[in-house]
C-alpha cells in the first residue's frame, strides 16, 4: 500500500496478539502494542506447559523475541483468562521493550476501562516513539 514500515504500529489483543506478533516478527514496524498477551494456546489452556509443541498454533513465546521494534506490553494484574504472567514471559523475552503498564486490579476485559491505560498509550505515541 505504500505506507512506510515506521508509520505503522501494529496493535493486538488477547489472541489478537497472535498475527501481531508473527508479522511483527517477519516485518518492521514502528512499535508493537501487545493488550493482554498470551505466550502460547498450550500455556493458556494447561498452564504447567514448559514447551511449546508442534501443534500449537499460537507460539508468541518463540516468535517474540524476533520483533526488532520497541514493544509496549499492557496486562491486567487480575486477568482471569490469560494469567498476568503471559505478559512478564513475553516482556522478558522482547528485544527492545519500553516501561509496561501493568493494570493493578484490571481482568481481561476492563484495560482500558482504567484511566493509565490511554495515558500510557498517549504517552507512548506521542513521546516516546518519537525520540526512539
Amino acid at each position: 500500500y505504500g505506507i512506510r514500515p515506521e508509520s505503522v504500529i501494529i496493535y493486538g489483543q488477547s489472541i489478537g496478539t497472535v498475527p501481531s506478533v508473527d508479522l511483527a516478527s517477519r516485518y518492521e514496524s514502528a512499535a508493537v502494542i501487545l493488550h493482554s498477551p498470551l505466550t502460547s494456546g498450550m500455556r493458556v489452556a494447561f498452564p504447567d506447559t514448559k514447551k511449546t509443541y508442534c501443534f500449537d498454533a499460537f507460539p508468541n513465546i518463540d516468535k517474540i523475541s524476533k520483533v526488532t521494534s520497541p514493544v509496549l506490553l499492557i496486562h491486567g494484574t487480575e486477568d482471569e483468562v490469560i494469567d498476568f504472567s503471559h505478559g512478564l514471559a513475553l516482556y522478558e523475552r522482547c528485544q527492545h521493550p519500553v516501561e509496561p503498564l501493568w493494570v493493578e486490579g484490571a481482568g481481561h476485559n476492563d484495560v482500558e476501562l482504567y484511566g493509565q491505560y490511554l495515558e500510557r498509550l498517549k504517552q507512548f505515541v506521542a513521546h516516546e516513539l518519537v525520540n526512539l
